[in-house]
Order: C-alpha cells, then sequence, then structure tokens
C-alpha cells in the first residue's frame, strides 16, 4: 500500500522529474523540479493552489520520480514524458493538428521517400515537422525525381519497368536496375540533404562526375550532373530559411473566461512567412506565463528546425533553462526575448491581437451553428452538449454501442466513448440502445466529476424512431428514478439505402429543415459515431477471433476459421448448427463438418 506522507519523507533534495498517477496506474501529471522534496510536499499541503492542480492532488493514488543531475536534464526528461503520455492535467495543446514529416524507411533493401503525419519509433529516418503539407510535398516530389527513388508505394520484383523508369523518374530496383548498395548511397546523400549537410554532397558528386567524364562514361557524368544540379537547386532553396538575426518566432497569448488562444507568427529574413493558432481550455485560473512556458517546451520538443530568437511579451520564470535546452536541440544558440520597444515589441502586439481576433471568429463560428441549430430544432436553450449513440452487432455477436460528443458546435473525438452491452443477450437494438443511454445517464447523476461530465442538452441516436423511443424511455426510466426531469430532447439521424445521412427527425417522426452547415455537421457526427461503434465491435470480434476451440481442429486454417466465425458469430453457435449450416461455410464439405462437430461438442 501506498502511503504518500511516509514516501514524501523519502523525497530527495535533488532535482528530477515527479510523475503522479491515479488509482488506475494511469500518469497524470509530469513536472519537473529543483528540489523534488520541496515541490512534491508542496502539493500535498495547504496553499493556493489552482483549480486544475486541485482536481489532480484528489486524483493522485501514488507517486514515483526520477533523479537527474541538474535542472537542464529534468527539463528534458519532463518534456520527453508530457509527449509520450499526455498527462490529462499538464498543459497540452489540443488543437487536433498534425504536422507533416518527410520519412525515409532505411531499413528496407530500397526505401521509399514519403510523407507522413505518423512518427513512429520504427527505426526510420523523420524530417520536419513542414510548417505545411504544401512545402512537404515539395520536397518530397523534388528529392524522388532528381534522385530517381523508386515511386511505387510497395517494392515489388517485376516483368517490366513501369513508365517513371523511360521518363528517367526512377531507376528501377524492381528490375534489378541498380544494386542495392548503390541505391542506399542515393538514400545516404538524400538524408545528409535534409539534415542541411548540403557540401560534402556536392563535393562527392563533383568528384564522380570528373571522374566518370575523364573515363568516358559520358552518360554516367551526365546522371551525376543532374544530380549535382538538383543538389545546387535545394542549396537555393534552403537558403530562404537559413537562421539569421531576423528569423524569429513571435508568440501571443488572448484569453477569455472560457478559452485561452496562442498565435505563433514565422518571421524569416525580415518577412512573415507564415502562422499557426492553438486552443487551450480548463486554465481559468492558470498564470499565462506559466502557460507559455508550458507551450514552448510542448511546441518546440522533437523538433528538428528552430529559430535564432523567440518573442513573447512577458518574462518568464525558465527562460533561461529553456534557452539553454533550445540551443542544445538546435546545435546553435536560441534566446527568448522580451522585447520593451521597436518592430520586435509591435510583432508581439500583433501576434496577440490576431490572437483575439482568431478566438472571437472561432467563437462567433461556433455560436452561429449552435444559435442555426437551437432554432432549427426548436429548442428552449442552446444545445451546448450533444451526445450522439449507435449500436453495433452481427447476428447478435459482440453486441457493443459508441458514443460520441459534440461541445459548443466541436465534435470532441477524445469524449467519445465505447461500451460492451450487458443485459441484452440476443440481436434487439433499441433494448441496446436503451441499457447504452441509461448507463450514460447514471455516470453524470451519480457522479458529477465522471468522465463523462454533465448531462447533454441533446442526444441524437443513429437511426430512426425506433431508436428515439429506446433512449426516450431511458430518459423517464432514470428521471423516475431520480425524481426529477432531466429536460433532454432527442432525435433522430436517418440514413439512406447508401447508409449516408438522410435526414434528421424529432419524436414525432417530422423531418427537421437545417441549413447545409448544419447537415453536414451531422453527417460528420453520426460518420464518427459510427466509426466509434463499429471500432470497438471489430476489435472485440477480431480479438474472439485470434484464439478459439477452432484453432485446435486439423483442416481448419484461418481462413475457414474465420469464414465460420462470420458466419456463425461464435463457437457456442457454431456447436449448436446443424451439419447442412456447417458445409454452408466454403471449403468445408460433410466429413470436416462432421469432425467440427465432434471436435466442439466433446470439449
Amino acid at each position: 500500500m501506498f502511503n504518500i506522507e511516509e514516501e514524501l519523507k523519502k523525497l530527495p533534495n535533488k532535482p528530477g522529474v515527479y510523475i503522479m498517477h491515479d488509482k488506475n496506474d494511469k500518469i497524470i501529471y509530469v513536472g519537473k523540479a529543483i528540489s523534488l522534496k520541496r515541490r512534491v510536499t508542496q502539493y500535498f499541503r495547504k496553499n493556493n493552489k489552482t483549480k486544475r492542480i486541485q482536481n489532480m492532488v484528489s486524483l493522485i493514488d501514488h507517486f514515483e520520480y526520477i533523479v537527474c543531475d541538474n535542472e537542464a536534464e529534468a527539463l528534458v526528461l519532463e518534456c520527453n514524458l508530457i509527449k509520450k503520455n499526455m498527462p490529462k492535467f499538464n498543459v497540452l495543446l489540443k488543437d487536433d493538428k498534425t504536422y507533416p514529416y518527410i520519412k525515409i524507411n532505411v531499413k528496407a533493401d530500397f526505401p521509399d521517400v514519403y510523407i507522413t503525419r505518423k512518427i513512429l519509433n520504427d527505426g526510420a529516418k523523420y524530417f520536419g515537422p513542414y510548417p505545411n503539407s504544401g512545402a512537404a510535398k515539395e520536397m518530397c516530389e523534388f528529392i524522388k525525381t532528381k534522385f530517381k527513388i523508386r515511386q511505387c508505394k510497395s517494392f515489388k520484383y517485376k516483368d517490366r519497368a513501369c513508365l517513371n523508369y523511360h521518363i528517367k523518374r526512377c531507376s528501377a530496383p524492381c528490375m534489378g536496375y541498380i544494386t542495392k548498395e548503390d541505391y542506399h548511397k542515393q538514400i545516404s546523400q538524400i538524408i545528409s540533404i535534409l539534415e542541411g549537410k548540403i557540401e560534402p554532397v556536392k563535393k562527392e558528386l563533383k568528384e564522380k562526375m570528373i571522374e566518370a567524364s575523364k573515363n568516358m562514361e559520358y552518360e554516367k557524368a551526365a546522371d551525376l550532373r543532374d544530380e549535382l544540379n538538383a543538389v545546387e537547386s535545394i542549396m537555393q532553396r534552403q537558403k530562404v530559411s537559413n537562421i539569421s538575426e531576423n528569423d524569429i518566432d513571435v508568440i501571443g497569448l488572448y484569453r477569455d473566461e472560457y478559452e485561452i488562444c496562442i498565435e505563433i507568427f514565422y518571421v524569416r529574413n525580415s518577412k512573415m512567412v507564415g502562422r499557426d493558432n492553438f486552443f487551450l481550455k480548463g486554465l481559468n485560473d492558470e498564470d499565462d506565463k506559466e502557460i507559455i512556458s508550458d507551450f514552448i517546451k510542448q511546441y518546440y520538443v522533437g523538433r528538428q528546425f528552430f529559430p535564432n530568437k523567440i518573442m513573447i511579451k512577458e518574462d518568464i520564470e525558465d527562460r533561461q533553462l529553456l534557452e539553454i535546452w533550445l540551443t542544445q536541440m538546435a546545435e546553435r544558440k536560441v534566446e527568448i526575448k522580451v522585447p520593451q520597444k521597436g518592430e520586435k515589441l509591435r510583432l508581439v502586439e500583433m501576434a496577440e491581437n490576431n490572437a483575439e481576433i482568431t478566438l472571437k471568429n472561432k467563437q462567433k463560428s461556433n455560436q452561429h451553428i449552435i444559435v442555426d441549430m437551437k432554432e432549427a430544432l426548436k429548442l428552449d436553450r442552446l444545445p451546448r452538449k450533444i451526445e450522439c449513440f449507435d449500436i453495433s452487432n452481427i447476428s447478435g455477436t459482440y453486441m457493443v454501442a459508441g458514443m460520441c460528443v459534440m461541445i459548443d458546435g466541436v465534435i470532441k473525438k477524445n469524449l467519445s466513448r465505447r461500451f460492451r452491452i450487458k443485459t441484452v443477450y440476443m440481436q434487439d437494438d433499441p433494448k441496446c440502445m436503451e441499457e447504452v443511454v441509461t448507463r450514460r445517464l447514471r455516470h453524470s447523476i451519480d457522479k458529477e466529476d465522471s468522465g463523462f461530465g454533465k448531462l447533454p442538452d441533446v442526444i441524437f441516436a443513429d437511426g430512426g424512431i425506433t431508436q428515439i423511443r429506446a433512449i426516450l424511455d431511458a430518459i423517464n426510466n432514470v428521471e423516475k428514478e431520480v425524481g426529477k426531469k432531466l429536460d433532454i430532447r432527442v432525435f433522430g439521424m436517418v440514413k439512406n439505402d447508401k447508409h449516408r445521412t438522410r435526414a434528421l427527425i424529432d419524436e414525432n417522426r417530422n423531418v427537421i429543415e437545417v441549413s447545409d452547415d448544419i447537415f453536414n455537421l451531422i453527417t460528420q457526427f453520426q460518420d464518427a459515431v459510427h466509426e466509434t461503434a463499429i471500432g470497438y465491435h471489430k476489435f472485440l470480434r477480431d480479438k474472439s477471433m485470434s484464439k478459439s476451440a477452432l484453432d485446435d481442429i486439423k483442416g481448419i486454417g484461418v481462413t475457414k476459421k474465420a469464414l465460420l466465425l462470420k458466419k456463425f458469430g461464435s463457437v457456442d453457435k457454431i456447436k449448436e448448427a446443424d451439419i447442412k449450416e456447417i458445409m454452408e461455410v466454403k471449403g468445408i464439405n460433410e466429413e470436416l463438418a462432421q469432425k467440427i462437430k465432434d471436435e466442439l461438442c466433446n470439449k
């Protein structure tokens, strides 16, 4: 049993990182400290903690810590742990943005060069992030064509070369026209270029070109000349973004009572070349300086390109420490500056003004759609929170449900939930819907701070009038239990023969006329909940298929097992089936069907 008071006494008075866990052993907070003993102890003493930290402390079941040699080392570890675990109570960039990287799978015999938005621990080389997909695509295509890297998505040996080889855009490794060693030499050159090490590549290509020319290998010399020109072209492109005194990132922050917007400007060679923004919620009582500090940690961790300077409005407590960390990652000096006057101060003020405009425009857009929805659905109040439910099963097997949430007109994927049906034992979608909605409502009524949050204003059913009535039955039953009206309206999202949203109906089967914007949003909502439900169903089905009593029957391989389970849903259903039904499965004759029956029934 973890005794917090006893463990606090054991904490060392040294720098390090502390990791807070809840009762389910989930990491809920990561922080760094100059003194672990002093910092961690503060959380469990009565002092002026923010509401967010108070909530976090109430959930701490146990903690662990890692001692570091110095605070700079602790900062690096803190940033990496936050990025890896995304703890609930750390300040997180929840803007759903993913940035493009160029990926080279160096472990492959003939690696491809392509764009990805996911970084995996797979031994591949990743270059980026790029400010936008256009920049990444341009660089990727330029490299692939100039260095004759394969264009196909999957590598297979062929009996003839494709068109890309004949137009000199591919070296045709699929035909054996280039050896693995020579291909990897090209990949090494590309990696050097993407890492910014262009001069050594230029020198090597020049030497090879001159040697080929002396040996009268003129075609080879011409190819090397083209590669050299390509490298010089890349060099010219990169001169645009080489770090100079005036290459800076400018960070501005604006907040209202609900949300925070951080705007970042990219200034290169004294010109603003791009911008980005991030939205944060639930930080009403957090200090702006702490938010900016946490933003810098998360935004720059894992990046490969850094500005010369970062401009912010106010000085932050760990500015010097962050400068050391950024300088180490960039392998050159990076400064965080607080301008007091002149052009740089105006840039920071402009970033703040744009953050304000961005936040207000976002809220206007969201408010516009929920106001329109209120009028279209004839509601008494704004539908700030809408929940949607969908049931998924095959012939009554692996019965599950999915729930998605929309808040202020924005679908929140992180609030999606999945349910296994517990009280319905045969295919009955309305009964499943009634069970799931009842369970969901009780979560909020029994415990207000549950992961489900407050009750919804509106519920959408993925289906028609029977599903609407099932949800209304669930609401009525819960109202009787608690002795009060819940005031939740219910609507159905009806699909056409092609499984696409065609209409929204109310409990009287009236079709609701909505604008194109609302209709598109409802379609996205219905698609999201369907993906949640069907994804969970497939997960359970695949899990059950991975190991079953069928595996021990000689003559039943992966294909026949999949076909059997697809037809009958479970091993128990196969046991109940007669021989003729089993023989309906492709590839199973009478002898094998009898063998399946005998072996399953004897187990």
